[in-house]
């Protein structure tokens, strides 16, 4: 099946859009940078095999600052409550308690409200693109 790329990018990737009312994670970690793609790991093994096989799971994105100080989580969740079931997932559990014995610190808040903003496209510069 071949589709356009606009709607793959729709259909595959996080969507950040605020008439959605979903429940959104952001988990930032500070960590060694000795650590960080070893929590990173920890992070993408536990979204691969335990997070996205829940129910109400969405999406998540990692993140990894350049100082390697910091790893973001940044996870969708169809509601507050399918959030608050996963943190009470056995299985879930085993690998946030692995990711907050290698984090210096972290903080998981969630966020129901949210404001977008993006520019046109025809604003969008990317060094060795071609002008639309």
């Amino acid at each position: 099946m071949i589709f356009e790329t606009s709607i793959l990018k729709s259909f595959f990737m996080t969507t950040i859009d605020g008439n959605n009312k979903i429940c959104t994670l952001i988990n930032v970690f500070t960590v060694t940078p000795e650590k960080h793609m070893e929590l990173f790991e920890v992070l993408r093994t536990a979204t691969e095999e335990v997070m996205a096989k829940l129910p109400g799971y969405i999406s998540a994105n990692l993140h990894i600052s350049d100082d390697r100080k910091t790893v973001t989580n940044y996870a969708q969740w169809s509601s507050l409550e399918h959030f608050q079931k996963m943190m009470q997932d056995p299985k879930a559990q085993v690998h946030m308690k692995k990711a907050a014995s290698l984090a210096i610190d972290f903080k998981p808040v969630t966020y129901g409200e949210i404001w977008t903003h993006t520019i046109r496209t025809e604003e969008i510069y990317i060094p060795g693109s071609v002008s639309i």
